[in-house]
């Protein structure tokens, strides 16, 4: 292999689509995939590539700095990109101090690790941190988040991501790190963990389960699908300029109600029901604390600049992950039985 590129949370949701698009697309690269292996992180998602001779994998926690170093020691990492992140914001209200851990300390050990092997000599090498928009707080009816929006973030998880963006960006401007910055709106699509919306709405309508909406289902989010993201993080570790940001959106935003709506009548559809029987699911429960309001990205930054825009609408990419899912039943019960956690043993011990 001509060199060796760091992918951490590669077993996640986001981390899985980049590895199956890079470990197909770029054969003289060795991946490596790095991750924890909790509640999210799922290694039945990496099936099709795990016998790859560019593949490899390595179990072990970021938060753990003495593990990171000899990782890089090893493999002598000519890049990385980051994606190995706590992301779920009701889970971040009940247990900030993970968040902490994982998403700021753990990105530190990484820089860390990355600027002693480097030691000063960048060229060809780059850090890629990928965050989120959450971390510019919540819009109103009006506006778009941008690159130079200020922050403000309002959960414990959105503090943590936007701690660990500042981090990054002090080691570029103070060591000189080679890094670059990306920002997504929320994404969809295959082999996501079931307590995110999307997925619980489906696994919910297909057992004929109320369907929960937090308040009155009128918070906005702008939805990406996650093979589109997967593209633009190849582009931007392939062509993004050493020290920006990128944000990356998908010029859909829904209300979470109209999102659930959508979701039943293609269900409804999928499944061979009557137009409106999943609807009838639909449950309101009590707010999340702390709930932003809207979040919208301006993404004209990376199409101007990169050339990179969403391929898919909205109403095609729900089609596709419906589809996924209940061609994927397997996967999904495997999930909800808590049975994935006993992959790893079954196929690395």
């Amino acid at each position: 292999m001509k060199r060796t590129i760091l992918i951490t949370g590669g077993a996640g949701f986001i981390g899985s689509h980049v590895l199956r698009l890079l470990v197909n697309k770029y054969p003289s690269t060795l991946f490596v995939n790095l991750d924890k292996l909790t509640y999210a992180g799922n290694l039945e998602n990496l099936k099709d590539i795990s016998k790859k001779e560019n593949y490899s994998f390595e179990k072990g926690d970021i938060n753990n700095a003495q593990f990171v170093n000899l990782l890089f020691e090893k493999y002598q990492f000519a890049s990385v990109i980051h994606l190995a992140a706590e992301s779920h914001v009701d889970r971040s209200i009940t247990n900030p101090n993970e968040f902490i851990m994982t998403n700021i300390v753990g990105t530190t050990n990484l820089l860390n690790a990355a600027k002693k092997l480097w030691a000063g000599n960048y060229d060809g090498k780059k850090f890629y941190h990928i965050s989120t928009d959450e971390v510019y707080g919540s819009l109103g009816k009006e506006g778009f988040f941008t690159e130079n929006t200020p922050y403000d973030p309002r959960s414990p998880y959105s503090a943590s991501k936007a701690s660990s963006d500042h981090i990054v960006r002090a080691y570029f401007h103070t060591y000189k790190m080679p890094v670059v910055i990306s920002n997504c709106s929320n994404n969809y699509g295959g082999n996501q963990f079931p307590e995110k919306l999307i997925p619980l709405v489906i696994n919910n309508i297909k057992k004929n389960k109320p369907i929960p909406i937090y308040g009155k289902g009128d918070n906005i989010r702008d939805w990406l699908y996650v093979k589109d993201h997967a593209v633009a993080i190849e582009t931007i570790f392939k062509k993004g300029k050493l020290g920006e940001t990128y944000n990356i959106g998908g010029n859909n935003e829904w209300t979470n109600l109209e999102l659930v709506k959508k979701l039943c009548q293609v269900m409804d559809i999928e499944l061979g029901r009557k137009i409106g029987t999943s609807e009838k699911l639909i449950t309101f429960v009590t707010d999340r604390a702390g709930h932003d309001m809207r979040y919208a990205i301006d993404a004209s930054k990376i199409k101007q600049e990169l050339g990179w825009q969403p391929s898919l609408t909205f109403e095609e990419g729900i089609v596709l992950t419906a589809k996924w899912y209940l061609e994927n039943e397997t996967w999904l019960e495997n999930i909800v039985s808590g049975e994935y956690q006993n992959y790893y043993k079954k196929q690395y011990l």
